[in-house]
């Protein structure tokens, strides 16, 4: 497998046998929680922004060798998006289960103007959706935040 197949799939987590998405994701929040939420403001907004434009090009060039337009053992998005829905959060587990729940919601439902955004051609629609649920699950996990 090429670079961007082990890229798009984020290291392989894409191949898992159910629920590829919700395992990146999870893997994601994990991270989040126990490494990354100790970066600094623009070092993790740098992060996220490369995340984001790393996986529109890897996603890509993996959809076109694999001849779909969104296979679901490309995973980097949903990595991004949920590192979008979690930036900046507590680290505390009940924060990040929270997001994570949150992002998951919104990536599968997919409400408009999410949805619109999967409709892009290649990496961007791949990568742009779920950017899209990490901005609405950031948004409401911060609002259940200030009100709890």
């Amino acid at each position: 497998m090429r670079l961007s197949g082990i890229l798009a799939t984020f290291f392989g987590l894409g191949f898992a046998p159910a629920m590829p998405g919700t395992v990146a994701s999870a893997a994601a929040a994990v991270l989040y929680a126990l490494v990354l939420h100790d970066l600094s403001r623009p070092l993790y907004v740098l992060l996220v922004f490369a995340l984001f434009f790393l996986g529109t090009a890897v996603s890509s060039r993996y959809a076109a060798e694999l001849r779909r337009p969104d296979p679901g053992r490309i995973v980097i998005d949903e990595v991004c998006g949920q590192l979008l829905a979690l930036a900046f959060l507590p680290s505390a587990w009940p924060a990040v289960a929270m997001s994570f729940a949150l992002f998951r919601f919104f990536d599968i439902i997919k409400p408009w103007p999410i949805r619109k955004l999967e409709r892009i051609p290649g990496g961007w629609g791949i990568m742009a959706d779920d950017v899209g649920a990490g901005l609405a699950a950031a948004l409401l996990a911060r609002l259940i935040l200030l009100l709890v």
